[in-house]
C-alpha cells in the first residue's frame, strides 16, 4: 500500500471516536450562521483534547487516554441513502489529485522515470536489478515516500460516513448537546422543549435513525451567548439558573461572535473551519432527498456501454460520442466535472447548497470569532469531555460490567455448566461453512450478549483496549454459540483490532479473525461496506507489519463488480503494497496499476484512470511487451482526449503508430483514424500555429538524394539521349571514381596539365556515399529534384496528399548582397521557387516507397530544404474494424480524405562521422551534411547529347558509322566541347581536315563507312601507297588520345542551337559486354567564378561477338635484290582464322585488303602462290598469307619529325579503301597508340639499362611495321543479307616473333619453389641475346642450283661461290668468316657428303652501316650427291666496341647443290 500521513494506530483510533448528536434551536442556529457554519461544524476544528485525559476502569485502575477525539454532528433522522454515499464517496476521490498535478506525460524512451505521484526515482536499462536497488533505498528512505490522498480522504469519508447499525454501537450516540441561545425570550423553556424533542427522536418508534448508544443519554445543555449584540448579565443569570436546574457538570455558557462580521475584513483570523469542511461529510447533511430516480445504479449505467476486447473501448449509444458519456454515479449528465458545464441540478438538496457555498473561496467562515472566541469553543469542548462525557462512560462501563457479573451468577453459569455437559468443555470454533446462514437473527436490545457488545465498544473507544479485547472475545464466543453471524463478525473484528491496538503487543495480530469477518461479511451478510472496513483496516495493520503480500492479497480479494471506485482504490493500493515488498515485484506493480486504471475509469474517474496508466507505462516501455505497450497507449490517448489534454493525447496514439506494431491490421487501422481524429482537433485549436511534426510515414533521411538537373529524355525511334546521371541509378564506388578520374584529365588537360587546387569533381546526384561537406552548386531555372525514401510501418496502407518539400530561400541580387528577408512558406514565393507538388502518394503496407519531389528555382541565392509537408490520411471504407469503437467522426464514406491532417517531417541528415585528428577519435563528432542547402548560381549553358543509329552489338573490329547530335538547351552559348573516354580506339570523329573525312555512308558501294576507290583488276596483289601523319588524327606527340576534341563549327554552340557529327565506331578486339564511358566537357563563353565548366556522362553498352583471329610474323627474305639492289626485303606471314560462332548469324567473311603502315616499311606485293583471287573464309576456317615487304624511299622516311606514316594496300577486291583516311586511319593510329602506352613503360627502363651498343644490335632485330586486315562479313538477319566491315590490327615489332590482333589469354605462371634466402643483386646483363646477335649480320649464298661433272675425266669438282654479307645495323661491324669445317662429333668425319672449301679458310672484313658486302669462295667437291654449302661460319662485332660479341650467324635455310656426273 501507498504510504499513509498517519500511522495505524493513530488512524484506528480517529476512525472509532465518542459520538455526540446536537440538537439546536433555531436562534442558537442563527448565531452560528452568521459565521457560515453550523453548530457541529463550529466545533469540528476543536473536537481533539490537547492534554491526556484519565479515568477508571471498573476495575478502579487509572487509565489514560491520549489524543482523544469526539466527534459531534447535526440529529438526522433518515438514514444516509447508498446512493448519496457512492456520489459523495466518488467526489471525494475525483476531488484529490496529485500535489504536483496529473503525472500526464508520455514517458519518454531511454532511461526509465518512475514517476509514482510525488517521488521520482531513476533506472538505467538492466532494469530489474536497478530498479531493485533504487526501490529498496526509496523503501528504506523516510522521504521517498509515495501517498495516495485520494485514497486516505476516501478511507476517512468512507469510515465516517458508514450508517449506524444494529450488530455494534461504536457510531451510536452517547450523549446529546442540547444548544439553545441567550437571546431567546425563554430559554429555560428551549431547551425543555429540546430535551422533550431528544427523547421523543430516542424513545419513539417512529424513529429508527439515528441510534443511541443507551437508554439514559446524557444531555448537555449549552447556552449559547453573542457578545457583540446580547445582553452579558441575562446570559450569566440564564447560566445560574441552568446551573442550579441540571447542575455544573450538565450544562455550559459558550461564548461567541466577539465581533461583528463588518470588522472582519480589519484584522485576518485564521480559518481552522476549511480543511475540514472541504472534505463533505454525510453527517452534517439535514436533508438529503435521494429518490430510486435521480442516481442510476452502477448496472442501469453501465448496461448502455458494451465493453468489447477487454480494451475498454466503448462504442457509441444513441448517437453521442462515448467519450463524453455521464459520470455512472453523478446525479446528473451536466455536472461531469470533466466538463465543466454549468446545468440546472435535477436534485440540490440542501446540504449540497451549503457545500457549494463551502467550496467558494469567498466566503470566510468563522468571522465574527476572535482568537478568543476560539479559545473558548477549545474550552467548552475540554468541559464538556471531562466533566459530561467521560464520567457519563465511566459510569456505563460500571454499570454494564456490574449487570454482566451478576448475569454471569446464575444464568449464564447454568447455560455453560449444560453446555460443557453435552459438548465438552471446550467449544470448537465451527467453520463458516458449517454454519447455517443465520445472519438475520436479531437480539433484543436487552439481551446481555448485547450489553457484553456495547461494554467492549465503550472500552474500545475510550482507548482501553485490554478490556475491549476479552470483552469482544467473550462475546465472539456468544454470537457463534448462537450462530449470530452478523454480530459474530463484528466482534471477531474489532477483536482482532483491539489485539493489535493493545499496550505492549501482549498477543500477536489474529488476522485469522480478520478473514473470517471478512469471509462472513461478504458470503454470508452480503454487507460489502462492512467487509470493505474489515479490509482497509486489516490491510494497514498488515502493512505496519511489512506483510505487504498479505495485505496485497486481502486488498485483491475485495475487488467486485458492484464498484468499480472500490475495485480500482484498492487494486492500486494493492499494486503500492508489491513494489513496497522487499524484493520489488515491478511488473506486478504495473499490471495492478493497468487494472486500477481500468476501474477508475469504469467509475468515472478519468484523471485518476489516466495517472494509473501513465505509472503503469513506465515500467512496461521498452521491454518488447508491444501489445500491452499498445493499449495502455491507447488508453492513455483515450483518457487524454477525454480530459481535453490534446497533446498528451496526440503523444500517445504517436507512440503506438511509430513503434514496430505486431497488430493486426483492423486494430492499426482504428489506432491510425482515431489518431488522426484527435490530432484534427489538436490542430483546430491553434489553425495559424507552425505544422505539427508527423510520425508516419518514417523518413530514412540518409536515404535522401538530391539531383540537379533535368530528367534524362526517353529514347526517341532511332535517336538515344545521353544516359548522364539519373536517380534510377545504383551508386557505384568504382565507376564514380572512374568518371573522376575522367573529368581530372580533361580539366588539367584544360589547365595546360595541372589540376586546379580549387578543383572539385561534378556531382550531379547526391547521395549518402557522396562528398556532401561543401555547398552544392545548383543552377537558376535547373529543377532540383529530391528524393524522399518513405517506409509504411502498418498494416494499412498510407494516402499522403498535396506533397510537396518545405524549405526557405535567400535570395540574392546581382551584385552579390544578402537580401536579409528570409521566405519560408512555399505558396507565398512562386517566383522565387516553385514547388512541385504531388497531389496523391500511395504509401501500401509496409512499402518502402521513394517520392520525387522537384524545386524549381527562379533566383539566386541560398537554398534550404527543410522537409516535406503533406496532408496524412488513410484510405477509409476498405476494411470494418472489429473491437474498436471509433471516435467521433471518425465515420466516413468510400476513400475519402476528410480524415487526413496537414503536418511536416523535417528531413536532417546526419554528417559522416569525424575521425582525422586525435580529437575527433576520442569524442564522437559528426561532420555537416549539406546536400539539402544548394546554392542557387547563374544561368549556365545545358548540353544534350543524342546518339542516332548507335549499335548495341557489334563483332570484334566491326567498324560502323552512326551519328551523335549535340544540342544547346539553355540560354547561354557553350564553347570548349571535348570528350574523353578511357578507349579511345572505339570510336572517332574522323580526321582533321574534310579531305581526309568521308562525306556520307552512301558515297560509294554498299554504303561502306570506308572511303574507297574503284581500282582495275590489273593491279591485283600489288601495293597502292599512300601517307598521312598522325597528327591529322589528334595522336600527335605528346598529346592526350584520350582526350578528343569535338569539331564543333566555330567552336560555340549558340542557345537552341544543334550540330550533328558523323561518329565512327569500332567494335573492341575481346568479345563480351563492353561498358565504355564517355564524358562530354564543355564550359561557359562567359566565365562564372562558382563553375568553371560542366559535364555530360554518358555509357555506352556493347556487345561483342568473335569475329576474326589474326596471326602475322616477319621474318627477312634471303633473296638481296630490290628495285634499287639493296638488301633488306622482309616477308610477312599473315594467318586468318575466322573464330566467329554460328549464333551471330555471318556466313563468312571476305578478307578484302591488306594494308600495312609503317615510317620505314610497307608491304609490296602478296606472294600467294595460289591463283585464287577471293580470299573467303567459311565458319572456322584458317587463310594463310604471305607478302613481301621492303623499305620505303628515302624521301619517303626523311620527314620523321612529322610522324609521317606510309600506308601501302594490296587489294583482294575491286576497290580500294584508303587506308590513310577516316575512319581506317583512325582507329589504327588509335590502337597503336593504346598497344605503346602498354609497352612504353618497359622500353623506358630497358633503354636506360643497355648501353648503346646493345641498343644499336636490338635495333636490327626490331621492325616497326603494322599490319591492317580489311574485311567484309556476309550477315543473313531476317532473310536479308546484310554486309558488315571491319578491320583488324596487328603490330609487328620483332623479327620472327609472332604478333596477333587480339589479346591472346596469359597462362597463370607455375608457382616457383620458395626462396628462404636473399638472391645476389647480379648487374642486369648488358649481354645482347642470341637471337639479336644473329640478326647483327645477314648471309646469303649464291651458286647453281645444279652442275654436272665429269668424274671420269676430272676427278675434282670446283664451284664458284658467292657468299653476300650484308650489314643491318645502322653501326660499323667487323665481320669474321671462318671456313673450317666444325667437327661436331667423330662420326662426322665418315659422312661421305662432305666438301672443301678452297683457298683462304677465314676471312676478316669491316661492314659500314647497311652495306653489303660480297666474297668469292671455291668449293672441291669428289663425289656426286646432294651437298648444303652453308656450313660457313660467320662472327661479328661492332668495331668500336672493346668487348667482343662474336656468334655464329645461322643461315635462315639449307643452301643445297645437286653435283651430278656426266
Amino acid at each position: 500500500m501507498a504510504q499513509c500521513v498517519q500511522s495505524v494506530q493513530e488512524l484506528i483510533p480517529d476512525s472509532f471516536v465518542p459520538c455526540v448528536a446536537a440538537l439546536c434551536s433555531d436562534d442558537a442556529e442563527r448565531l452560528t450562521r452568521l459565521n457560515h457554519l453550523s453548530f457541529a461544524e463550529l466545533l469540528k476544528p476543536f473536537t481533539r483534547l490537547t492534554s491526556e485525559v484519565h479515568m477508571r476502569d471498573p476495575n478502579n485502575q487509572p487509565h489514560i487516554i491520549k489524543n482523544l477525539k469526539i466527534a459531534v454532528s447535526n440529529i438526522i433522522t433518515q438514514p444516509p441513502q447508498p446512493g448519496a454515499i457512492r456520489k459523495l464517496l466518488s467526489d471525494v476521490v475525483s476531488g484529490s489529485q496529485p500535489a504536483d498535478g496529473l503525472v500526464a506525460n508520455v514517458i519518454t524512451a531511454g532511461d526509465y522515470d518512475l514517476n509514482i505521484s510525488d517521488w521520482s526515482i531513476k533506472a538505467s536499462v538492466p532494469w530489474y536489478s536497478n530498479w531493485k536497488d533504487t526501490l529498496m533505498e526509496m523503501k528504506e528512505s523516510s522521504l521517498n515516500t509515495a501517498t495516495t490522498p485520494w485514497f486516505e480522504s476516501y478511507r476517512e469519508t468512507f469510515l465516517q460516513s458508514m450508517p449506524a447499525s444494529d450488530h455494534e454501537f461504536l457510531n451510536h450516540y452517547l450523549a446529546c448537546m442540547l444548544v439553545a441561545s441567550s437571546s431567546e425570550a425563554e430559554p429555560m423553556e428551549q431547551f425543555g422543549k429540546l430535551s422533550q424533542e431528544q427523547h421523543r427522536i430516542q424513545h419513539n418508534n417512529d424513529y429508527s435513525y439515528p441510534k443511541w448508544f443507551i437508554p439514559n443519554t446524557l444531555k448537555y445543555y449549552v447556552l449559547l451567548h453573542d457578545v457583540s449584540a446580547g445582553d452579558e448579565q441575562r446570559a450569566e443569570s440564564i447560566y445560574e439558573e441552568m446551573k442550579q436546574k441540571y447542575g455544573t457538570q450538565g450544562c455550559y455558557l459558550l461564548k461567541i461572535n466577539s465581533r461583528t462580521s463588518n470588522q472582519a475584513s480589519d484584522e485576518q483570523i485564521p480559518d481552522p473551519w476549511s480543511q475540514y469542511l472541504q472534505k463533505n461529510s454525510i453527517q452534517n447533511q439535514e436533508s438529503y432527498e435521494d429518490g430510486p430516480c435521480t442516481i442510476s445504479s452502477n448496472k442501469n449505467s453501465d448496461s448502455n456501454l458494451l465493453s468489447l476486447d477487454g480494451l475498454d473501448n466503448e462504442v457509441k449509444v444513441d448517437g453521442l460520442p462515448n467519450n463524453f458519456r455521464a459520470h455512472p454515479l453523478q446525479l446528473d449528465s451536466s455536472s461531469d466535472p470533466s466538463n465543466n458545464i454549468d446545468g440546472p441540478d435535477h436534485v440540490k438538496s440542501a446540504s449540497s447548497l451549503h457545500e457549494t457555498k463551502k467550496a467558494n473561496p469567498g466566503i470566510i467562515h468563522g468571522a465574527c470569532l476572535t482568537l478568543t472566541d476560539h479559545d473558548r469553543i477549545r474550552q467548552f469542548v475540554q468541559e464538556f469531555t471531562f466533566r459530561g462525557l467521560l464520567p457519563h462512560i465511566e459510569k456505563t462501563i460500571r454499570q454494564l460490567n456490574d449487570q454482566l457479573i451478576s448475569r454471569k451468577g446464575l444464568s449464564r453459569s447454568l447455560f455453560s455448566a449444560t453446555k460443557k455437559w453435552f459438548s465438552g468443555s471446550k467449544v470448537p470454533e465451527k467453520s463458516i461453512n458449517e454454519l447455517k446462514n443465520t445472519s438475520g437473527l436479531l437480539y433484543p436490545p436487552e439481551a446481555p450478549e448485547l450489553q457484553i457488545r456495547k461494554m467492549a465498544d465503550l472500552c474500545f473507544l475510550v482507548q482501553h483496549y485490554d478490556l475491549a479485547y476479552s470483552c469482544y472475545h467473550t462475546a465472539k464466543k456468544d454470537f457463534l454459540n448462537d450462530q449470530a453471524m452478523l454480530y459474530a463478525a463484528g466482534a471477531l473484528e474489532m477483536a482482532a483490532v483491539s489485539a493489535f491496538l493493545q499496550q505492549g503487543a501482549a498477543r500477536p495480530y489474529p488476522a485469522h479473525y480478520m478473514d473470517t469477518a471478512i469471509q462472513t461479511y461478504r458470503d454470508i451478510c452480503k454487507n460489502m461496506i462492512l467487509a470493505e472496513r474489515c479490509v482497509l483496516l486489516s490491510a494497514e495493520i498488515l502493512k505496519s507489519q511489512s506483510k505487504y503480500s498479505e495485505a496485497a492479497a486481502l486488498l485483491i480479494r475485495l475487488t467486485s463488480e458492484d464498484s468499480d471506485l472500490r475495485s480500482a482504490l484498492l487494486l492500486e493500493q494493492a499494486a503500492h503494497c508489491f513494489i513496497n515488498m522487499k524484493s520489488p515485484m515491478v511488473r506486478k506493480y504495473a499490471f495492478h496499476m493497468i487494472l486500477a486504471g481500468h476501474r477508475f475509469s469504469k467509475a468515472g474517474q478519468k484523471k485518476h484512470a489516466l495517472r494509473c496508466y501513465c505509472q503503469a507505462m513506465q515500467v512496461y516501455k521498452g521491454k518488447g511487451w508491444s501489445l500491452a505497450e499498445d493499449h495502455i497507449n491507447f488508453t492513455i490517448g483515450r483518457q487524454s482526449y477525454t480530459l481535453r489534454q490534446l497533446d498528451n493525447a496526440v503523444s500517445a496514439f504517436r507512440h503506438i503508430l511509430i513503434n514496430e506494431s505486431k497488430q493486426s491490421a483492423a486494430q492499426q487501422g482504428s489506432f491510425l483514424r482515431e489518431y488522426l481524429y484527435v490530432y484534427k482537433n489538436v490542430s483546430q485549436l491553434s489553425p495559424d500555429g507552425p505544422l505539427p511534426q508527423l510520425p508516419l510515414p518514417y523518413i530514412n533521411s540518409s536515404a535522401t538524394r538530391v539531383f540537379f538537373g533535368h530528367d534524362r529524355r526517353p529514347a526517341d525511334g532511332e535517336k538515344q539521349a545521353a544516359t548522364h546521371v539519373s536517380l534510377d541509378q545504383e551508386y557505384d564506388n568504382e565507376s564514380s571514381q572512374q568518371w573522376r578520374e575522367l573529368e581530372e584529365q580533361v580539366v588539367a588537360l584544360v589547365n595546360k596539365g595541372v589540376i586546379p587546387p580549387n578543383f572539385h569533381p561534378t556531382q550531379y546526384c547526391l547521395n549518402s556515399f557522396s562528398d556532401n561537406s561543401r555547398f552544392p552548386l545548383a543552377v537558376v531555372e535547373e529543377p532540383i529534384t529530391v528524393e524522399v525514401a518513405f517506409r509504411n510501418p502498418l498494416k494499412v496502407p498510407l494516402l499522403l496528399t498535396n506533397l510537396s518539400l518545405l524549405w526557405k530561400f535567400q535570395p540574392k541580387d546581382c551584385s552579390g548582397k544578402n537580401d536579409e528577408e528570409v521566405k519560408e512558406l512555399v505558396t507565398s514565393e512562386p517566383e522565387m521557387i516553385g514547388t512541385e507538388v504531388i497531389s496523391e502518394f500511395l504509401i501500401n503496407s509496409e512499402e518502402s516507397k521513394v517520392a520525387r519531389l522537384k524545386l524549381f528555382p527562379h533566383h539566386i541565392g541560398e537554398l534550404h530544404i527543410l522537409g516535406v509537408v503533406y496532408n496524412l490520411g488513410t484510405i477509409q471504407g476498405s476494411t470494418t474494424v472489429d473491437g474498436i469503437g471509433a471516435l467521433p467522426g471518425c465515420h466516413t464514406g468510400k476513400q475519402s480524405l476528410s480524415m487526413s491532417v496537414r503536418g511536416r517531417q523535417d528531413l536532417e541528415i546526419q554528417g559522416p562521422r569525424l575521425n582525422s585528428t586525435k580529437e575527433e577519435k576520442t569524442s564522437i563528432t559528426y561532420g555537416p551534411d549539406r546536400r539539402l542547402d544548394p546554392i542557387i548560381v547563374e544561368e549556365m549553358p545545358l548540353l544534350e547529347v543524342f546518339f542516332i543509329h548507335f549499335p548495341t552489338g557489334l563483332l570484334c573490329g566491326e567498324i560502323r558509322k552512326a551519328y551523335v547530335e549535340f544540342v544547346n538547351v539553355s540560354k547561354c552559348p557553350l564553347t570548349g566541347l571535348k570528350v574523353v573516354c578511357k578507349r579511345p580506339e572505339f570510336f572517332t570523329f574522323g580526321g582533321n581536315t574534310a579531305a581526309l573525312t568521308p562525306l556520307s555512308p552512301s558515297a560509294s558501294e554498299n554504303c561502306s563507312a570506308y572511303k574507297t576507290v574503284v581500282t582495275e583488276s590489273t593491279s591485283v596483289c600489288t601495293a597502292l601507297t599512300s601517307s598521312a601523319s598522325s597528327v591529322d588524327f589528334g595522336i600527335g606527340i605528346g598529346s592526350q588520345p584520350e582526350v578528343i576534341p569535338v569539331p564543333l563549327p566555330d567552336t560555340v554552340l549558340l542557345p537552341g542551337a544543334s550540330v550533328q557529327l558523323p561518329l565512327w565506331l569500332r567494335g573492341p578486339d575481346e568479345e563480351g559486354v563492353h561498358e565504355i564511358n564517355f564524358l562530354f566537357y564543355y564550359e561557359s563563353v562567359k566565365k562564372l567564378p562558382k563553375i568553371r565548366h560542366r559535364i555530360l556522362r554518358h555509357t555506352a553498352v556493347i556487345c561483342t561477338s568473335r569475329s576474326l583471329n589474326v596471326r602475322a610474323t616477319v621474318c627477312r627474305s634471303n633473296s638481296l635484290e630490290d628495285e634499287e639492289g639493296r638488301g633488306g626485303n622482309m616477308l610477312v606471314f599473315v594467318d586468318v582464322e575466322n573464330i566467329n560462332t554460328s549464333e551471330a548469324g555471318v556466313k563468312e567473311f571476305h578478307i578484302v585488303q591488306v594494308s600495312s603502315s609503317s615510317k620505314h616499311w610497307k608491304l609490296q606485293k602478296s606472294v600467294n602462290l595460289s591463283e585464287n583471287k577471293d580470299a573467303k573464309l567459311g565458319s572456322r576456317e584458317k587463310g594463310k598469307f604471305c607478302f613481301k615487304a621492303i623499305r620505303c624511299k628515302e624521301k619517303e622516311v626523311a620527314t620523321q619529325s612529322s610522324e609521317k606514316y606510309t600506308f601501302a594496300d594490296i587489294i583482294f577486291g575491286n576497290e580500294q579503301i584508303i587506308s590513310s583516311a577516316s575512319p581506317c586511319a583512325d582507329f589504327f593510329y588509335r590502337s597503336l597508340s593504346s598497344e605503346l602506352k602498354k609497352v612504353q613503360p618497359s622500353a623506358h627502363t630497358e633503354k636506360q639499362s643497355v648501353e648503346d651498343a646493345v641498343r644499336l644490335i636490338q635495333k636490327c632485330s626490331e621492325v616497326d611495321l603494322n599490319v591492317v586486315i580489311l574485311w567484309k562479313a556476309y550477315v543473313v538477319e531476317d532473310s536479308k543479307q546484310l554486309i558488315l566491315e571491319g578491320q583488324h590490327h596487328v603490330i609487328l615489332h620483332t623479327v620472327g616473333k609472332e604478333a596477333y590482333s587480339s589479346p591472346q589469354k596469359q597462362e597463370p605462371p607455375e608457382m616457383e619453389p620458395l626462396k628462404f634466402f636473399r638472391p645476389e643483386n647480379t648487374a642486369v646483363s648488358s649481354r645482347p641475346s642470341v637471337e639479336q646477335l644473329s640478326s647483327l649480320i645477314k648471309t646469303s649464298l649464291h651458286y647453281p642450283e645444279s652442275l654436272n661433272h665429269p668424274f671420269h675425266q676430272k676427278s675434282l669438282c670446283l664451284v664458284p661461290v658467292t657468299l653476300l654479307l650484308s650489314n643491318c645495323s645502322k653501326a660499323d661491324v667487323d665481320v669474321i668468316v671462318d671456313l673450317r669445317h666444325k667437327t661436331t662429333s667423330p662420326e662426322s668425319l665418315e659422312i661421305h657428303g662432305s666438301f672443301t672449301w678452297l683457298g683462304q679458310t677465314q676471312y676478316k672484313l669491316q661492314l659500314k652501316s647497311e652495306e653489303i658486302h660480297s666474297l668469292q669462295l671455291k668449293a672441291c667437291f669428289v663425289h656426286t650427291g646432294v651437298y648444303n654449302l652453308g656450313t660457313p661460319r660467320v662472327f661479328a662485332k661492332l668495331s668500336d666496341q672493346v668487348t667482343v660479341f662474336e656468334t655464329s650467324q645461322q643461315n635462315s635455310m639449307p643452301a643445297l647443290i645437286i653435283i651430278n656426273n656426266v
